[in-house]
């Protein structure tokens, strides 16, 4: 086989995952590129197979010299690519087995609204509060930064506040409406997270989003934000409302876990946690369980009685709060998932047999 040119190959493997629908990109040595379109992968076989020249050339079209440098030093690397059709990405660039692997995950261009995602219209209220923390909790891939980014370009429409954002790369770029908003990706625009978050206070700011809540630090500047009259958004890798306050709390030393506490149960907003299922008519539909702070979770928290957190949710409708497992059995009422993968997605199945 001949050399391949990189940078036209980049192109066409772009525009194959955006004509297909598709919404990641994988390149790796020794295998063909390969694309995931609704959740299945598929790999892209009239291509080549990679060769390692092919994934560095590839990887030297996504990264200035100096980037790919320093990844071959600390060998993970997270970045944003814009490609020349506009197309915009959130890669990653890692090592496995000696050998270098490209994720590269299409971030649309246009902010889709709470509806188009199918989200439910009572989150929004939380986007109308002057002060609090509210997060969108989930395990990678479900959709979570595409939430925030609705729920910021609601604030935007609606309001004129001063919008920051601090993200690990800049996924969605919105375009200012009634709001200032400044994007500030770390390591391009900041040195990290905490720093951002520390200067904030100094940059008359009244929304600040946080790409992902990382280490201690950044938990507590988090909160102490909320508590000060800022309204705060951000993300957690975690399960459910009641994992992602353990979570929290437990990333404390002991002797800072009370304080901790009573912070969060006073500045804590909601927690919304969500799963992107496969739907019968093809694409994904999200299941949700939501959590709205009241006195009951209030007194929870502080009292570090997380683990009634869940029955107060599957109990809480006439609050707002939405249950899992109630979530995914309305979806299969509706006809829009089958119930295997409504079991397949609950943190509680034997729960789930009740409603389905």
């Amino acid at each position: 086989m001949g050399t391949l040119d990189h940078k036209k190959e980049l192109e066409d493997l772009i525009a194959i995952v955006v004509g297909e629908g598709g919404s990641d990109l994988h390149i790796s040595e020794g295998r063909y590129p390969t694309i995931r379109v609704n959740g299945d992968l598929i790999p892209l076989l009239k291509k080549a197979v990679l060769s390692k020249e092919d994934t560095m050339g590839l990887l030297s079209q996504l990264l200035s010299k100096e980037r790919v440098e320093e990844f071959l030093n600390t060998m993970e690397m997270d970045f944003s690519y814009s490609s020349g059709n506009g197309a915009r990405f959130r890669g990653n660039a890692f090592f496995q087995q000696g050998t270098v692997g490209i994720a590269l995950r299409l971030i649309p261009h246009k902010i889709k609204t709470l509806a188009e995602l199918n989200l439910p219209d009572s989150i929004s209220e939380f986007s109308r509060k002057k002060q609090g923390f509210f997060l969108v909790v989930g395990p990678v891939g479900q959709g979570k930064t595409t939430t925030l980014a609705g729920l910021i370009d609601l604030i935007n429409k609606e309001r004129t506040e001063h919008i920051i954002t601090i993200e690990d790369p800049i996924e969605y770029v919105f375009e200012q409406d009634k709001s200032i908003i400044d994007q500030r990706e770390v390591r391009t625009d900041t040195h990290d997270f905490q720093a951002a978050l520390q200067s904030v206070f100094r940059q008359d700011v009244d929304v600040i989003m946080i790409g992902e809540m990382r280490g201690t630090e950044t938990i507590a500047t988090a909160v102490t934000a909320a508590e000060t009259g800022h309204l705060v958004l951000s993300t957690l890798h975690t399960n459910n409302a009641a994992q992602t306050i353990d979570r929290i709390i437990d990333s404390f030393a002991p002797e800072g876990q009370s304080q901790i506490r009573v912070q969060l149960s006073g500045s804590l907003l909601g927690i919304f946690s969500q799963r992107l299922v496969p739907r019968i008519s093809g694409g994904m539909i999200p299941a949700y369980e939501l959590l709205v702070n009241n006195n009951a979770i209030s007194n929870l928290i502080r009292e570090g009685r997380t683990h009634e957190i869940n029955v107060v949710i599957e109990t809480g409708s006439e609050y707002g709060m939405v249950d899992m497992n109630k979530s995914l059995a309305e979806l299969v009422r509706a006809g829009e998932i089958k119930p295997e993968d409504a079991y397949l997605y609950s943190l509680n199945p034997r729960g789930l047999d009740r409603l389905i």
